[in-house]
């Protein structure tokens, strides 16, 4: 009865998950050959992703990067436009065969490659000097092609009005639902690669690196913090900011002993998760029914490990598997702008956790209008921020 029922569970996850994944109707074409031109009116903004991948090269050079690794890390620039029409949450992205039109559609204007690491880090150094220091790097998820990342990270940039340079860390995803175990593999092949992009960002004049993590891109992420606290260099010599960890792919016991080596972070890490997440539904099915962190009950057992655990359970999502929460929620993507647009300064003690959990209560409190509760779990309290209303 037991195993009827888990599979009548994998059966209906898998199929929305399939469902999710028909991103075959998307082209997969970055770079478009023939680009409407559109009014100056109609572009809401424009944005210079800088790129890392560990990506082969695509056969076809409109996609740019394929889903195959490459044994180097490649370099590159993405020049995006996001259209007036954008609404906050959403990727207005173009289907196959229709026309590259920048009033409607993310649109990449063109894509600068870099031939060596000097090169990518003289460009990136100047961006990041323009810009205040900043820098945020983006790390994707399972099941994702190079085009979608860049949309993704463009969306986050533009939706939360980072001011800083945005980085794409691009890992060799198979973009496929049946790649799990491909995709897992990729991701671990590329935390060394990772682990040099921080430190090139570092290295390229940034004073202050968020970063943001996406479901399976956490394991690739921890897995580099972990080894630069291996090397004495944890917070990148001060230069580690805020660390998001959104909807996380990673076992439980794995981030457990993850975070143990690298031991309480300076700044408490942020840590994103849903009870309804139907990704890590099947993920953790696929892992023999052990939790995954992303949908983990005890908040405050990972609390005590100096992160503040945020329950998005109640939270709606324009994501049918409810697994990208931290990203197209409206109002919770401009939040997250808010906290990254914040003064890094804060501690991990407890008057500075408060202050810094107070001031997000804050701004949840203020910009969430639909009926809503959010749990958020400190290694010192838990705050139930009830917040009520419509759309």
């Amino acid at each position: 009865m037991m195993f009827r029922t888990m599979s009548a569970r994998f059966a209906v996850i898998a199929l929305a998950l399939l469902v999710a994944g028909c991103a075959g109707q998307n082209t997969r074409e970055l770079i478009a050959s023939n680009i409407v031109q559109a009014p100056a009116s109609s572009i809401a903004g424009r944005h210079e992703i800088f790129v890392a991948t560990t990506r082969a090269k695509a056969t076809d050079p409109k996609e740019a990067y394929s889903g195959d690794r490459s044994a180097t890390v490649s370099f590159a620039r993405v020049d995006m436009t996001v259209p007036a029409i954008h609404k906050t949450g959403e990727i207005e992205r173009r289907k196959r065969g229709q026309r590259a039109d920048p009033a409607k559609y993310f649109t990449a204007d063109s894509i600068s490659t870099f031939d060596s690491t000097a090169a990518f880090s003289k460009s990136l150094r100047a961006d990041i000097a323009q810009r205040g220091g900043r820098a945020l790097v983006f790390v994707h998820g399972y099941n994702t092609a190079f085009d979608s990342a860049v949309y993704r990270l463009t969306q986050i940039a533009h939706d939360a009005s980072y001011s800083g340079t945005p980085v794409l860390f691009s890992w060799a995803s198979g973009a496929k639902v049946s790649d799990y175990v491909y995709d897992n593999n990729s991701a671990t092949a590329a935390r060394d690669a990772l682990e040099e992009t921080l430190r090139l960002v570092a290295k390229s004049g940034a004073t202050r690196i968020d970063i943001i993590a996406h479901s399976m891109g956490n394991w690739v992420t921890m897995e580099a913090l972990r080894q630069l606290a291996i090397t004495g260099d944890g917070d990148l010599n001060g230069k580690l900011g805020d660390v998001v960890l959104a909807s996380p792919d990673i076992d439980v016991d794995v981030f457990k002993s993850q975070m143990h080596r690298y031991g309480k972070p300076k700044k408490p890490f942020y840590l994103f998760l849903s009870g309804d997440d139907r990704a890590l539904e099947i993920s953790s099915l696929i892992a023999g029914n052990k939790p995954r962190l992303g949908g983990y009950k005890d908040a405050a057992d990972i609390a005590s490990l100096g992160v503040v655990v945020i329950d998005l359970s109640k939270v709606s999502s324009g994501d049918r598997l409810n697994h990208t929460k931290f990203a197209d929620n409206p109002v919770l993507v401009k939040l997250l702008g808010e906290r990254l647009a914040t003064d890094s300064k804060l501690g991990t003690g407890e008057a500075d956790t408060s202050s810094r959990v107070g001031n997000l209560a804050g701004g949840i409190t203020q910009t969430i209008a639909s009926a809503a509760e959010i749990v958020i779990t400190t290694p010192f309290e838990v705050l139930n921020v009830v917040v009520g209303g419509g759309q």
